[in-house]
């Protein structure tokens, strides 16, 4: 998933000019299906073969992700490896029409495209795979496929599990903001090739695109229980199967921080991770920093895995984990306090599980005997202050300063902390607790108090008390009868200083991170029989280490100019009268001109939440994403459009898609439908 706005120049390095780019070529596939790849080779590749390193996605290696891919595989390429970028089919330039994510046609492409490499003249037969986001995703399924040539994968800001973490249910409760990437994804489907590289057809293969992309929300909002549909490519299913070297890249503050401790746990071949700061960001790229030298720590797995260089690459600590410390809430993409660790092997003898207990108003280590019960029932628009669901780490895009949906929160916080308290791991919340109605939602954040009560969120997790027994199946909720339910935190690495306190804020709404239930519950939670289990990592476990990477690098950008510069915002208007909240999102990529094609490349996204205090029907989220195409006499454009609101039995989408041919509107088509409500 995820495709970032237009990269800026941000840093320079020295030119690399001993290699060799061939900016198309195809790849025909089993089905006669042509996908388009560009290649970056080191000179003397052909006389002396090398490995490959190969990077599946599709996101338009000519436009959109360009400068990103150049920066990386140039890099590699000028140090001994051929680099493959082929456009997923139905993107780009290359054929066929893409149905769905992650199908199994997709993952027979990757299969096909490695095995295609593995017989080039100028490749050893020893082929790696990376990538971030989708592309991490592609390169697991890849290895769970196991084709003979592909020899270590590199997966960075990945998930494993379609239904839990990808573009569905985000941790038990359907993401607003995810919605809003079945709006982008049609829109970026419907995205035309280039005429330089498909030749005259490039209109029919456009038009064709055109009528035949689904609206992506629509199919996965029929699915609103863990069935086939995301079964089907959830790499969970299948750990056994990947049998080839992983190294793991995440971030704390990535939309899939929980990956890497999934791999480390179930993954039996030689499995490595790395848990930094990072959003979703390749770690040389992006932020929160501190930035790091991500392609050299990359090649030292591929000199190890695909050339045989005993240099450790197999020896570094099965997780090597940013311990945040306690700092002020930024939602800007600035570098972040703290240090790293390493632990040797996972899960780590160095960390103990610890219960803290509740009682009114208060969060202990000691079991006080709390008794009673104490009452959730949020406002609809508590959550606004919860961030961007997968931060790209721009427009301020993480979480902000928690107090205000503390203040529509029942939070219970521990006394001043004496010593520092250290997480590494996965937080848990287990509670006993009735429901007033037939339904209900938990939100449970962790937040770090400080001294001047600013509250910056550590983690968070959410739970639809239907889905309580699992993810497959409907389990009633009888109002008044109790449920005792767990609720899994995102995985963490944080310290709390001294003089701070550790904060769980329990509501039951999160929007627009979660779509409202259909009416408002309120929430008994008995106290006697709640607790907050932490993975508290002991002050005396040792494994510091300085900062363990080389300074991020990568090749100069290719030539190109900033024909109109990148811009965001995000705002929150209240009106005071009618109780509306309107919360806009807007990221302007800006325009670039790509001097080797001669291409210009827009692009323009917007989001925006809608909802109204104390009506939880009146929830809406609009979407989207408009791209531009130019050169010389040649200039299109595409829009699409998204559209969600509910009400108390249905959900309802209205999807527009519109090309644009020299001002000319071409093409139109719309979408109205209404999906019944499964689980809410």
């Amino acid at each position: 998933m995820s495709e970032a706005a237009l990269e800026q120049d941000t840093t320079d390095f020295p030119v690399l000019n001993d290699i060799e780019i061939i900016e198309h070529v195809w790849i025909e596939m089993s089905d006669g299906v042509r996908l388009s790849a560009k290649i970056w080779l080191p000179k003397n590749a052909v006389a002396q073969p090398v490995p490959a390193i190969l990077e599946f996605i599709p996101y338009r290696k000519r436009d959109s992700v360009a400068i990103r891919d150049h920066r990386n595989h140039a890099w590699f390429a000028a140090r001994g490896y051929a680099c493959i970028r082929p456009d997923m089919r139905g993107h780009g330039d290359s054929e066929g029409i893409m149905l769905d994510e992650y199908l199994p046609r997709e993952q027979d492409d990757a299969v096909e495209v490695i095995e295609w490499i593995a017989k080039q003249p100028w490749c050893s037969g020893s082929v790696g795979m990376m990538g971030l986001s989708w592309g991490g995703i592609a390169s697991l399924q890849a290895a769970t496929r196991q084709p003979a040539a592909l020899k270590a994968i590199i997966p960075v800001g990945s998930s494993v599990d379609r239904y839990y973490d990808d573009g569905a249910y985000l941790v038990g409760g359907y993401p607003g903001q995810g919605l809003g990437w079945g709006g982008v994804m049609f829109g970026y489907c419907i995205r035309p090739p280039d005429p330089d590289v498909v030749g005259e057809e490039w209109r029919d293969i456009w038009l064709a695109r055109l009528e035949q992309t689904p609206m992506f929300a629509e199919k996965w909002l029929q699915h609103q229980l863990r069935d086939e549909t995301w079964v089907q490519g959830s790499v969970c299913e299948q750990y056994d199967r990947i049998q080839v070297p992983v190294l793991g890249v995440s971030g704390w503050n990535d939309c899939w921080p929980n990956t890497m401790n999934r791999l480390l746990e179930n993954v039996t071949a030689p499995c490595h991770a790395v848990s930094g700061p990072w959003g979703h960001v390749y770690p040389n790229l992006g932020g929160p920093g501190p930035s790091a030298g991500f392609l050299q720590l990359a090649l030292e797995w591929w000199d190890h895995w695909l050339k045989g260089i005993e240099n450790g690459a197999a020896d570094r600590p099965s997780l090597l984990a940013f311990i945040q410390d306690s700092h002020v809430p930024d939602p800007n993409p600035s570098d972040r306090p703290g240090r790293w660790v390493g632990e040797r092997c996972w899960p780590s003898p160095n960390i103990d599980s610890s219960d803290y207990f509740l009682s009114q108003g208060r969060l202990s280590e000691r079991d006080e005997l709390s008794t009673g019960s104490i009452d959730v029932c949020s406002p609809v628009t508590t959550g606004l202050t919860t961030g961007e669901y997968m931060p790209i780490t721009a427009v301020a895009e993480l979480p902000q300063d928690q107090r205000s949906d503390d203040a529509c929160s029942v939070c219970f916080d521990t006394e001043p902390l004496v010593h520092p308290l250290e997480l590494l791991g996965t937080p848990r919340l287990h509670l006993r607790l009735t429901s007033d109605m037939p339904f209900g939602l938990v939100a449970a954040r962790l937040c770090d108090v400080a001294p001047d009560g600013s509250s910056t969120l550590i983690s968070y997790g959410v739970l639809n008390l239907k889905l309580r027994d699992g993810r497959e199946q409907v389990a009633d909720v009888i109002p008044g009868d109790a449920l005792d339910v767990a609720v899994r935190l995102n995985d963490t690495g944080w310290r709390l200083l001294a003089g701070h306190r550790l904060r769980l804020a329990l509501s039951n709404q999160l929007w627009p991170m979660a779509w409202p239930l259909s009416a408002l519950p309120t929430l008994s939670v008995d106290l006697a029989s709640t607790r907050l289990t932490l993975p508290i990592r002991r002050s005396d476990a040792g494994g510091e280490t300085d900062f363990p990477f080389d300074e991020p690098l990568a090749a100069d950008p290719p030539p190109h100019q900033v024909l109109r510069k990148g811009s965001g915002s995000r705002q929150i208007h209240r009106d005071v009268e009618t109780g509306e909240v309107v919360y806009n999102v807007e990221s302007d990529g800006g325009e670039i001109h790509f001097e080797n094609t001669g291409l210009s490349y827009g692009a323009y996204n917007a989001q925006r939440y809608i909802i109204t205090g104390g009506n939880p029907l009146s929830a809406r989220a609009e979407y989207r994403a408009d791209f531009s195409f130019a050169r010389d006499d040649w200039c299109v454009s595409t829009e699409s459009e998204l559209t969600v609101t509910c009400d108390a039995v249905h959900f309802f989408l209205k999807g527009r898609i519109a090309a644009v041919e020299d001002g000319t509107r071409i093409f139109e088509r719309d979408w109205d439908v209404k999906i019944p409500r499964v689980v809410y």
